[in-house]
């Protein structure tokens, strides 16, 4: 399914939303990470995708990686609230998304921006650090259904496409197949956690996760939230198992500790936008970054890409 790219169009995304929020001053130390901030300061998150979008990204990825039903409930916001939010999640986007196109045109980019609504794993609801291991074993249904009304809402607030991301295991992405077929095809990225060069984080090989979640509506299949250095060997390897455009977003070159809810110091690497821009070679047409990356790593990104 197409919406609106080119075949071989590179798509620039943004970067990591609650990593700029941080950086303004936002404490995101609670379960709900940055979705707590679409209850306490939504203009906020609206200046950070506005940033992005200035700094060259065409897409806006939302702030429901961490938002769910069953993770607001914890925090004692009820079901029709935490829809709500979540709806509020896109309508944020496209309004930075709007004047955006607005500003682009006026300099006679007529390129479509675009409105990801965000699904992050199971394993984030359980804001234990589990997306980073795979540790949770649902069955398919109960993966399904526990995408399902975060996906809808989305979806029913505008978003263009659904980015199931940081997902841990093919087993995730078997269940997000299958519900985008329950919810008749909507367009769809879906993108691993990897422990390492090969592997997913629960462990299987990212070719095995790969093929797991082929669908006719997933635009684009990658990685994202995973080192630098990793990348180019799982890419290749992806590239191998699909046909279909390749997504690539990593992170700054950090590990997430669950336990001490931080991130650990890199061992030197670091995001490159010069080398990332590389992995276009290996088939990346949508590519952008993850944790750890601001809107100046965009802008030196979209600017190597447009070199």
């Amino acid at each position: 399914m197409t919406i609106g790219v080119a075949p071989g169009e590179i798509v620039v995304l943004d970067g990591g939303l609650a990593t700029e929020l941080e950086a303004r001053g936002h404490d995101l130390s609670d379960d709900l990470w940055s979705a707590r901030v679409l209850q306490t300061d939504p203009t906020a998150i609206e200046a950070v995708h506005a940033a992005f979008f200035a700094a060259g990204a065409r897409v806006a990825t939302t702030a429901s990686y961490q938002a769910s039903i069953e993770g607001f409930a914890r925090v004692g916001i009820g079901r029709d609230a935490g829809l709500a939010l979540i709806r509020r999640s896109v309508e944020l986007a496209r309004r930075a998304r709007e004047r955006a196109v607005e500003r682009a045109a006026r300099g006679g980019d007529s390129r479509p921006r675009f409105v990801a609504g965000s699904a992050g794993p199971y394993g984030a609801m359980l804001a234990d650090g589990s997306e980073y291991t795979g540790a949770y074993d649902l069955d398919e249904r109960a993966l399904a259904d526990f995408h399902r009304p975060r996906a809808e809402a989305l979806l029913e607030a505008g978003a263009d496409l659904l980015a199931f991301e940081t997902l841990p295991s093919a087993a995730e992405a078997a269940a997000v197949a299958r519900l985008l077929d329950e919810l008749g095809g909507p367009p769809a990225w879906i993108s691993f956690q990897c422990q390492d060069g090969e592997r997913t984080a629960r462990g299987e090989p990212i070719a095995e996760a790969v093929l797991a979640a082929e669908h006719p509506s997933v635009v684009a299949i990658g990685v994202n939230c995973t080192a630098p250095r990793d990348m180019p060997t799982l890419l290749a390897a992806a590239r191998d198992a699909t046909d279909r455009p390749l997504i690539a977003y990593p992170n700054m070159g950090r590990g997430w500790d669950g336990a001490s809810r931080r991130w650990l110091a890199s061992d030197g690497e670091t995001f490159d936008p010069a080398v990332t821009a590389g992995w276009t070679a290996l088939g990346v047409t949508w590519i952008g970054g993850c944790c750890g990356v601001g809107p100046a790593d965009i802008a030196a990104l979209a600017s190597r890409l447009a070199a």
